[in-house]
């Protein structure tokens, strides 16, 4: 009686201690299906925040986007073949005055000073050259070329201006008289460019490049020639 008594009393605790591992392992294992069920859920909270954050971003700093219009408007095409060879810019001062007699200008005159800047640009049309223009003969070349021409005779408004005028006491001025002065300074200014041989310079800048571009292409020994017009 006593023995199994004695059993019994040591089977007692051990029963209790396998329960309360037993207890401390149940406990664990649903602490752990809260703490993943917890990140679980925070996951899923944070993917949407997540992805709103990368969109607010895309709103608040967008991609530029560059739309070219469709529509070209060409005004002219003109294929230019011109050889410009020299450019003068020259300056150029015009008096330009109202007809009226002398005595009567302080009453009726109208008087002006112009400050003229210009350019003059001249060389060869090279469009004129023919096929016939070019002769070799026991390995030289001849070319006849168009006599020099001048390509552009014009005023640089932006510099050009009045720099005095003198009106008489009566006088409301000549609306024309700065038109006829620019035109006056324009004419002088080209007339100035010839007389300074501006168009045989330019004959003979043309040949200088020319005999460079025909040794260029295997023509070292070139004769030159200029059309008379």
């Amino acid at each position: 009686m006593n023995k199994k008594n004695s059993i019994e009393n040591a089977g007692g605790p051990r029963w209790g201690i396998i329960a309360l591992i037993a207890i401390v392992v149940i406990v664990a294992l649903a602490s752990l299906a809260v703490v993943n069920r917890v990140n679980k859920v925070t996951g899923e909270l944070l993917s949407p925040v997540q992805s709103l954050g990368t969109q607010a971003a895309k709103v608040l700093n967008p991609t530029p986007t560059v739309i070219p219009d469709p529509v070209t408007i060409i005004h002219n095409i003109q294929a230019l073949a011109r050889l410009e060879t020299i450019q003068y810019t020259m300056e150029k001062v015009i008096t330009a005055e109202s007809g009226h007699a002398e005595a009567l200008e302080f009453l009726f005159g109208d008087k002006l000073l112009l400050i003229a800047y210009g350019e003059v640009i001249a060389g060869i049309d090279m469009s004129k050259v023919e096929v016939e223009d070019l002769v070799l003969k026991n390995g030289v070349l001849y070319a006849t070329l168009p006599s020099a021409e001048i390509f552009v005779a014009e005023l640089d408004n932006e510099k050009t201006n009045v720099y005095d005028r003198d009106t008489g006491l009566f006088s409301q001025g000549n609306i024309d008289l700065e038109t006829i002065a620019r035109q006056a300074a324009e004419d002088a200014i080209l007339e100035a460019a010839l007389d300074d041989g501006i168009l045989v310079q330019a004959e003979i800048n043309a040949e200088h490049y020319l005999s460079r571009l025909f040794k260029a292409l295997g023509y070292p020994d070139v004769v030159f020639e200029f059309a008379d017009e």
